[in-house]
């Protein structure tokens, strides 16, 4: 409500207050007609002065600068203390002005006690009409929503704050949870704490919830995944809001997004040792290939923290590396870097680049990784990742690097795909490079990446956002997950265990069932699955296997390191002979012919169990026709016979 029109309402208020309670007054028998005719001169003359010294009582007391919609106990004990000076006030006044014809008394009690009674209803009523309104209100289509906000912090209190004084918010806060119990019962900022999170189920029912707000920013993840569990049970949607620093620093654009399975599924800070990393990374130059993708982009983030000689970041596409290069120079203005476009399969460009910036440490994060895509393209993911690997080791010693790691995966653990075989193929070469050179080279090795490019996360979100259906390959897949900092920060940390030939392992937590990801997702964004959005099976892909491995038979038991989420497999035994000679087989044959490449990966991979041959349309040429000379040989060789 405007200034002006509330202004007038009240002192309306006041006037219909005190001649209400002048009725009631001179209706006494006792009060004789004369009398009667003096009071109601007197109090012609006296209410202007009245409704004056309301009026500015009210404005010093901030009436009209309160958002009465959310009113509550701090805005009722405004109205009494405002109401109260306002009318003691005017008493006062009343008897100086008089003298001869003062008011009774009970005029004056009367006349407060209507006043309070009506200002505040005008008030309460207000609130209450507003928000039945908006209940059903529709702002650019959107239909408000009744929001219980998770967090009664300095979070929540600005959340809360945010919602009710944002004109263009469609979201009413109508309750707040919070594990203190000492703040159960209290008010935030209106908002009533109503319980902890064992109550948000029924909390939700009796408020008659849409939306469910996470503004806890700052509670370890294992407490945020069991609330989100219980708030995926209210069929509520689901947000949450970013930690402070986010917002501070430009990371969120929003205050309020949507919760993310990151929120779900990441587990709590990974704590590291800084000292360990900053004795290999302070001050050093340090090279990350693939540098703008979804790794090496937090790669070269993180390394920025350690505050580096100079950062070079080497990368194919530059779209990713603009991007990168943009947000380092933003937020590391401290930071020595480079953005360098090339590819590691170029053998010429890689020393050049060796040549001229002398890395001290190489992440090498460059690599063909989306195994359908692979598939039908082998050669392709045996040049970039085998032979881009050769290089980048090879460079490596030839230059002098004091450490190079690797970016493996757990698909290279009894590989169904040509992408795992490849990736195992790179182990072998950084195993066999630290037999022979000074550089210390190591492999870590992890499974999938929540938000990474082309993870299962994203297609679903896009998926229930159209309106579904969900698509998982298999209803039994299992994979394991971790965060794309969390991958980052153990990578680091391993890099500085480093000694030379590891293959250090990361523990990915609990492997999760991706059925059971899509129904809580679908449950998150506000809908039922297989009611409101439906979940099809699409029969698994070309190279995909149920679930994934983190360690070869052959590797036996992971021994630990001084970091709990950091273990080493054993190194395989490899004929050195063998392994050289196949590698140059390989790189005779990739993309030339790709059947007898196939081969020599089985050859390479024992292990290797795919048949990409069945898919790569070169691979599948060379079969055919290898199968029709064999044929024409046979009947030559019967008509030979004849």
């Amino acid at each position: 409500m405007h200034i002006l029109p509330q202004m007038v309402l009240d002192v309306l208020c006041v006037y219909v207050a005190y001649f209400v309670a002048m009725i009631l007054r001179l209706s006494d028998v006792n009060v004789s007609t004369i009398e009667r005719l003096v009071y109601m001169e007197a109090y012609g003359r006296i209410m202007p002065v009245f409704a004056i010294l309301c009026l500015a009582v009210f404005v010093l007391f901030k009436f009209y600068r309160t958002i009465w919609e959310f009113a509550g106990t701090s805005e009722l004990l405004q109205i009494v203390a405002g109401v109260t000076l306002a009318c003691g006030l005017s008493t006062g006044v009343s008897w100086a002005i008089l003298q001869q014809a003062r008011f009774p008394i009970s005029v004056y009690v009367a006349g407060w006690l209507l006043a309070l009674v009506l200002i505040g209803a005008t008030r309460m009523s207000y609130g209450m009409i507003r928000r039945v309104r908006r209940r059903n209100l529709q702002r650019d289509g959107e239909r408000v929503k009744r929001v219980m906000v998770i967090g009664a912090g300095e979070m929540g209190s600005m959340v809360i704050k945010e919602m009710k004084s944002a004109p263009e918010s469609v979201q009413i806060p109508v309750c707040a949870i919070d594990d203190d119990r000492s703040k159960k019962g209290t008010r935030i900022n209106g908002v009533k704490v109503v319980g902890n999170r064992d109550s948000i189920p029924r909390m939700a029912a009796r408020y008659d919830v849409d939306q469910i707000l996470l503004a806890i920013p700052s509670a370890r993840n294992s407490d945020k995944r069991a609330i989100i569990d219980i708030c995926a049970r209210t069929g509520c949607q689901l947000k949450t809001v970013p930690a402070l620093y986010e917002i501070l620093e430009g990371n969120e654009h929003v205050v309020i997004r949507d919760v993310d399975i990151v929120d779900l599924l990441g587990r709590d800070e990974v704590t590291l040792n800084t000292e360990e990393i900053s004795s290999y990374l302070h001050e050093k130059t340090v090279l990350v290939t693939g540098g703008g993708g979804s790794i090496g982009s937090e790669l070269c983030r993180q390394i920025a923290i350690f505050r580096p000689r100079k950062l070079v970041v080497f990368d194919i596409y530059e779209n990713n590396a603009y991007d990168l290069q943009q947000e380092l120079g933003r937020k590391y203005p401290w930071l020595n870097f480079e953005v360098l476009i090339g590819s590691v399969r170029d053998r010429a460009r890689l020393s050049h680049v060796f040549e001229v910036y002398r890395p001290d440490v190489v992440f090498h994060a460059a690599a063909h990784k989306h195994v359908p895509l692979m598939e039908l393209s082998p050669g392709e993911a045996v040049k970039n990742n085998v032979f881009g690997t050769w290089n980048v080791a090879t460079c490596a010693d030839q230059y002098g690097v004091r450490r190079m790691v690797l970016i493996s995966t757990d698909k290279a653990v009894n590989p169904t795909n040509i992408m795992g075989a490849t990736k195992r193929v790179c182990e072998l070469i950084i195993q066999y490079y630290s037999r022979h050179s000074k550089t210390e080279y190591a492999a870590v090795r992890f499974g999938n990446v929540l938000g990474s490019s082309g993870s299962v996360i994203p297609l679903f979100k896009k998926q229930i956002e159209e309106g579904g259906p969900v698509t998982v390959t298999h209803p039994d897949i299992i994979r394991y997950f971790m965060t794309i900092p969390e991958a980052a920060q153990l990578v680091i940390q391993a890099g500085g265990m480093a000694k030379g030939g590891e293959i250090f392992i990361l523990d990915m937590g609990k492997p999760v069932k991706i059925l059971d990801l899509a129904e809580k997702l679908i449950r998150l964004s506000g809908y039922e699955p297989y009611k409101d959005i439906d979940i099809t099976f699409t029969g698994l892909r070309p190279g995909e296997k149920l679930y994934e491995e983190l360690l070869l038979d052959c590797e036996g038991g992971c021994e630990k390191t001084a970091h709990e989420l950091i273990y080493i497999g054993s190194p395989t035994p490899v004929d050195e002979d063998v392994f050289l000679f196949s590698l140059a087989e390989l790189r005779e044959c990739a993309g030339v012919d790709n059947l007898h490449m196939m081969k020599v990966i089985h050859r390479l991979v024992p292990t290797y169990t795919g048949h990409a041959e069945k898919n790569d349309l070169l691979a599948r040429t060379a079969a055919e026709n290898e199968a029709e000379a064999k044929k024409e040989q046979k009947e030559q060789e019967k008509t030979e016979t004849k």
